[in-house]
């Protein structure tokens, strides 16, 4: 049940000059559900958006909520951007997870899946099957899936189990036969692996495909589990834990710190329970047990009725055999200011020699940015690769070239973050091959979170050193860059070439440089140096002269930041800020922020670009790469920025001014934190996930 929050607290929430970063968030989940609603999407893309909330909210409350709890827990003092104090604050954001969670499965199970038998596929319980189907069924369970289950009591003999988060787990209640009911009623749990297919697929002959849940078959199967007792009842449910910690006690990078990793992987699976998601109308004492065990009270209780673990839909939306449902993927297109045959006929890296390339993800394919790695790996003239690591895809081919190059003799360094979340065993089982291979590898820095995106390549030939730089906003990640909105430049001129080398200079060894002529980092003078540029705009408004900011990134949370903005728009200077997930800010409040207008794109992609644009009195600046405004980013994490410059300059300022003109996928926030959807009344309304596609020259634009 829903408990009501207090007036009180409403006004606190109201009269805050900043947004609440966790309420925030949930606005943005929102609007990611209202993709699964709009009428041009089709089923499967229904059901992929769905699955993307379903993923969110499992990250969000081992991430954030965990981290409420780790004040809550250990009675330490909170004061959250919505001015309430921790307690308080729990109970709203339980308040408004649940209506979140009602709205999601309301959609699901009322809108989507009665549809879906339509398209020739359904999500199917046991009792829509045929007998044929039953007997393959009780086949599968037999011969795959009972010799892998475990059935672990639960009574003043036996403590309780350790459960893995989440898992999809069953609570059985039995009772022995011949035996007193008081002393006969036991508790078992059943959790069910996680390597066995969350489906099992039944294909009809009529074409049409349908997924069994893996819970409907033990279920419809239990008693060969429980053998001469009776089960009274069977009941679904999956446990959230707090998957928050941070590194600040660790200073020293040997062996001891990937331990430490080690360690903190496996307490990520049994730490403490944020939510437990369980069936309706479950036995009364399976439900005082887990909340009694779990420390949890009636807030952290999901009831769902429906589909447990949403995310689970991958696995229908990737059915080859449904891949017709999925709308066309639109082929990359040729990048501008760029000469294709050029680049065959010479390579990359020889057409790189004198030429910039500036790439928008997933417009322009990420294949450059792999073959110029590839080619470096191979050509002989080719000395060193430096490269940071944040997130590799599975089968990386940056991975595999990078393994090829330090095999040919060439130094490699790597700078791999094995703290970036939920990737750590990834990057360090990935760091570990290519240090086998020869890499000089380093697994992040003390304290902070290496986050930037850059590569150095040093080439030489006959008395020429070329340094070739690319510096982007997302990961050297071939899968997301098909899914991912983002900007990267390489470039060969020699002074970012200098910065570049610094930075990796400072990262890996204990130089300390001074000042960057192209770069802005962190930890130091990013935060400084973005403020400096936003009074700049604010005093030549109260000069009189033009002026303005705009800003593109995924988050904007940096409450110092944020005051510099509420002091430009006093005086007048127009501020445009994108935001595609967390914003803090508060705009269109009267006498604080009236000249700031928030808006956020939300699509077909992911929007995950940076893009920072100062007017500057006519010399305009605009700097892009891998930091939000994020008090993390600013402190926590080591993170770059870069000047573009030149044709890319102009191809970055009409990067900001589609997202701007965009009326298909933008939503505009409210004073209240709250964001209204954008309706256009054209026929064919601006939507910049087809218009990129579709630009064939650079066009000067005025921003401002």
């Amino acid at each position: 049940m829903l408990k009501n929050i207090t007036v009180t607290d409403e006004e606190k929430i109201q009269n805050s000059r900043l947004i609440s970063r966790d309420l925030s968030w949930l606005q943005f989940n929102y609007r990611v559900l209202e993709q699964a609603k709009k009428p041009k999407r089709t089923i499967l893309e229904r059901l992929k958006f769905l699955a993307i909330t379903a993923s969110n909210m499992d990250e969000f409350l081992m991430i954030r909520v965990g981290s409420l709890y780790n004040y809550l827990d250990y009675g330490k003092k909170r004061t959250d951007y919505s001015g309430l104090r921790e307690g308080s604050f729990k109970q709203k954001l339980f308040h408004e997870l649940q209506k979140f969670c009602n709205d999601q499965y309301q959609y699901l199970m009322s809108q989507v899946l009665p549809k879906t038998s339509r398209h020739g596929f359904s999500i199917a319980s046991y009792k829509e099957l045929k007998d044929k189907e039953i007997r393959s069924v009780k086949n599968y369970f037999s011969k795959t899936v009972y010799p892998m289950l475990t059935p672990m009591v639960y009574d003043t003999m036996h403590t309780l189990p350790i459960l893995i988060n989440k898992v999809l787990i069953l609570g059985v209640e039995t009772l022995q036969n011949n035996k007193d009911e008081k002393n006969a009623q036991k508790i078992s749990f059943v959790q069910i692996p996680q390597n066995l297919p969350r489906f099992f697929e039944i294909h009809r002959e009529d074409g049409s495909v349908l997924f069994l849940p893996i819970e409907e078959i033990i279920k419809a199967n239990i008693e060969r589990l429980f053998q001469n007792v009776t089960v009274n009842s069977v009941t679904l449910f999956r446990i959230t834990r707090n998957g928050d910690f941070d590194w600040d006690d660790y200073e020293e990078y040997e062996e001891s710190f990937i331990e430490e990793v080690q360690k903190k992987l496996k307490n990520r699976k049994t730490g403490r329970v944020v939510r437990l998601e369980i069936e309706p109308n479950s036995p009364k004492k399976l439900y005082k047990i887990l909340k009694k065990r779990f420390s949890i009270d009636e807030d952290n209780v999901f009831v769902i009725n429906g589909l447990f673990d949403l995310s689970s839909l991958w696995a229908v939306v990737g059915h080859p055999k449904l891949s017709d449902l999925l709308p066309e993927t639109a082929a990359p297109v040729v990048p501008l200011n760029t000469n294709v045959e050029q680049i065959e006929k010479m390579g990359l890296l020889d057409y790189l020699r004198d030429k910039d390339l500036f790439l928008h993800h997933p417009y322009n394919s990420f294949d450059y940015v792999t073959r110029l790695l590839e080619e470096a790996a191979e050509d002989p003239n080719v000395l060193s690769i430096k490269i940071t690591i944040y997130r590799l895809a599975k089968k990386s081919r940056i991975a595999k070239a990078l393994y090829k190059a330090a095999e040919n003799g060439k130094h490699v360094s790597v700078l791999f973050e094995v703290k970036a979340r939920f990737d750590e065993e990834n990057n360090l089982k990935a760091g570990q091959k290519l240090e086998k291979a020869g890499c000089y590898i380093m697994y992040g820095v003390p304290k902070v979170k290496t986050h930037t995106k850059l590569l150095f390549i040093v080439r030489q030939i006959g008395k020429r050193v070329t340094r070739y730089v690319h510096m982007s906003s997302g990961n050297y990640n071939e899968s997301t860059a098909k899914l991912y909105s983002d900007t990267s430049y390489i470039t060969t001129n020699a002074a970012y070439g200098r910065d570049v080398s610094e930075f990796f200079n400072a990262v890996t060894g204990h130089s300390l440089p001074t000042r960057y002529e192209k770069l802005i980092t962190t930890p130091g003078d990013m935060r400084k140096s973005l403020i400096r540029l936003i009074n700049i705009e604010a005093n030549n408004a109260k000069k009189g002269l033009k002026s303005g900011i705009i800003i593109k990134v995924n988050s904007l949370q940096d409450d110092q930041l944020i005051e510099s903005l509420y002091n430009a728009s006093k005086v007048g200077v127009p501020i445009k800020l994108i935001v595609r997930g967390i914003c803090c800010i508060r705009p269109h409040r009267k006498g604080l922020s009236e000249n700031i207008m928030v808006k956020s794109i939300v699509g077909d992609f992911l929007e995950h670009s940076r893009l920072y644009y100062f007017y500057n009195d006519g010399r305009e600046k605009i700097y892009g790469g891998s930091a939000d405004v994020m008090v993390r980013s600013f402190d926590r994490r080591i993170e770059s920025l870069f000047l573009i410059e030149g044709k890319a300059n102009d191809m970055a300022k009409m990067i900001l001014d589609y997202n701007l003109k965009d009326e298909e996928n933008s939503y505009l926030m409210n004073e209240d934190g709250s964001f209204t959807q954008v309706v256009s009344k054209k026929d064919k309304p601006f939507d910049i996930f087809k218009e990129f596609y579709n630009i064939n020259k650079i066009e000067k634009v005025d921003l401002f």
